[in-house]
């Protein structure tokens, strides 16, 4: 029999790890994901298969380049647009009359000292026929959109 009244449990376990700080930590990923994500600009209505190239280069600053996309329209948009090629501004298929007041309001939407840094970049297929990209390189001249980059994949040597 014990003399005290009071008889101390004995809690040899692990104490309780503490959740104070959980929520910081998962608002700073979160934080960090939003910052670090780029999202996908356009949505592509054409189907491209780059042609292969073996001297290529990166360009330098991508927020200065306008894309033009030439191809076949994607299957799921044929009901639409046909089964002939197309050209894709943004997130619409176009005239290539359009062309013109695309780029016009491209440069815009930028500062003036940027303007004569504007790149215009051609995504087309690979079949794309070279009346079409001829058609788009007119109608770039015309405006004095003499910066034309023609996007391909790098081929392995």
């Amino acid at each position: 029999m014990s003399m005290s009244k009071f008889r101390k449990e004995d809690k040899g376990g692990v104490p309780a790890i503490s959740t104070a700080s959980l929520p910081d930590i998962v608002f700073m990923l979160l934080f960090f994901f939003m910052v670090t994500t780029v999202m996908r600009e356009t949505t592509l209505m054409v189907q491209i298969r780059l042609p292969s190239a073996t001297e290529v280069q990166k360009l330098e600053r991508k927020s200065l380049v306008s894309y033009i996309y030439a191809g076949k329209p994607h299957p799921r948009f044929r009901s639409a647009f046909g089964k002939e090629y197309r050209i894709q501004l943004n997130d619409r298929i176009a005239r290539v009359d359009d062309i013109k007041s695309f780029i016009i309001s491209e440069r815009s939407s930028r500062k003036e000292e940027e303007i004569p840094l504007l790149t215009t970049s051609i995504k087309a297929d690979m079949e794309t026929e070279m009346g079409l990209i001829s058609d788009i390189k007119q109608q770039l001249r015309k405006i004095q959109s003499y910066k034309i980059n023609y996007s391909t994949s790098k081929r392995a040597e």
